[in-house]
């Protein structure tokens, strides 16, 4: 009788340490000489692609300067989102964001992680030679 409970206690004992170790997350250990590669994922946002933008452009423009968008709201298809997401091998990972409103076919703003420079209005002015 001793033996029968023992022999059970062991077995149940073995089958919690069993469910124990499935609850553990393997995937946040760091194993020494392992590589992890870098994980770009969407649209690459950069300043000069933002500097391009101007009130009044067609759909196609902006398609044109920054892509096609990563996501396009079903319900409203006058916003398109463009976001960028990159984590270094074993880095912390990054995101940028972009929206585009548009009315009547033609942008009206954008918000995001990025802002026109300072001196996008100040166009230089050609100068022509005789």
């Amino acid at each position: 009788m001793r033996k029968t409970i023992y022999q059970l206690t062991t077995v149940t004992s073995i089958l919690l340490l069993g469910l124990l170790v499935g609850c553990n997350n393997f995937g946040s250990m760091d194993f020494p000489g392992v590589y992890k590669i870098s994980i770009p994922q969407g649209n690459i946002i950069t300043q000069d692609m933002i500097d391009q933008l101007r009130p009044g452009m067609s759909k196609r423009q902006v398609m044109f300067v920054m892509g096609t968008p990563l996501i396009r709201d079903p319900y409203n298809q006058d916003r398109w989102d463009y976001v960028y997401n990159f984590q270094p091998g074993g880095g912390v990972r990054g995101q940028e964001r972009i929206s585009v409103l548009f009315e009547d076919d033609g942008l009206v703003s954008f918000s995001g992680d990025f802002l026109p420079t300072e001196d996008e209005n100040e166009m230089p002015s050609a100068q022509i030679s005789p």
